[in-house]
């Protein structure tokens, strides 16, 4: 599962594709790419609005795609890239849309993926892990890591923050309608926390107290991590300090 920064990156022949193409030359004819695109949504602002108000301000909006919708800007441009490239496996959710190539691409992403809390039981995440995947961190921001959604989905705490939102999408027939997902706060956290995003203080203690495969890549400083590690500690690292005294 990779997260990257074209910029950290530098200079690559064929720019962003020429990324993808070495990044399937590095897992080669046996491995997976696997990338979180999410869905590029004009009215996110919507979803701030009063429940009530929702599904009218949506009703003149463009319907989600899975096979057309831009990814979203925020996971960048080289996710875009690799959602457009010929072969790219997607699956249909507008929060947890995951695109992927190579052999294990239709097994992570084929079967249903649960609506509400889609990154906890049975989400493409909890299959990545069970595939035995690896985090690769390429010059990626350090709140950028996915995986540890599944973490706040294990965690076990008396109350964590969750939402509602709407969202209008297009059906199996093709009909548009608005649904909503219910699920934890994963853009503001579960919890308040003080200081740095606490995505960022686990990857940076994870960094210094277990192993990972530090390098470079191209000009980026650049992690690869067991998913199933990562996520172990994530878990341990919850329970620990987020759990009341």
């Amino acid at each position: 599962m990779v997260h990257a920064s074209l910029r950290a990156i530098g200079p690559v022949e064929e720019g962003a594709v020429g990324v993808v193409r070495a990044l399937e030359r590095a897992v080669g004819s046996t491995g997976t790419l696997l990338f979180l695109l999410g869905a590029r949504d004009d009215l996110s602002w919507v979803n701030a609005r009063p429940e009530p108000e929702r599904a009218d301000l949506l009703a003149a909006a463009a319907p989600f795609d899975k096979d057309a919708t831009p990814a979203d800007p925020e996971v960048g441009v080289l996710a875009e890239v690799f959602r457009q490239l010929p072969g790219t496996v997607v699956n249909d959710h507008p929060d947890a849309r995951f695109g992927a190539r190579g052999r294990q691409a239709r097994a992570l992403l084929a079967e249903p993926l649960p609506w509400d809390d889609y990154y906890g039981r049975g989400s493409i995440l909890e299959r990545f892990v069970r595939a035995r995947g690896k985090v690769l961190r390429l010059g990626a921001d350090s709140n950028t890591v996915t995986l540890l959604h599944l973490a706040e989905n294990r965690v076990d705490l008396p109350t964590k923050r969750r939402v509602l939102r709407h969202h209008k999408v297009l059906t199996s027939s093709g009909t548009p309608r608005i649904r909503t997902v219910t699920c934890l706060d994963d853009t503001d956290g579960i919890l308040d926390w003080p200081g740095e995003d606490y995505f960022t203080t686990i990857l940076q203690d994870y960094l210094h107290h277990r192993a990972a495969r530090l390098g470079t890549v191209g000009a980026a400083h650049s992690e690869l991590i067991e998913a199933g590690d990562l996520l172990d500690h994530a878990v341990a690292w919850m329970h620990a300090h987020f759990s009341p005294d």
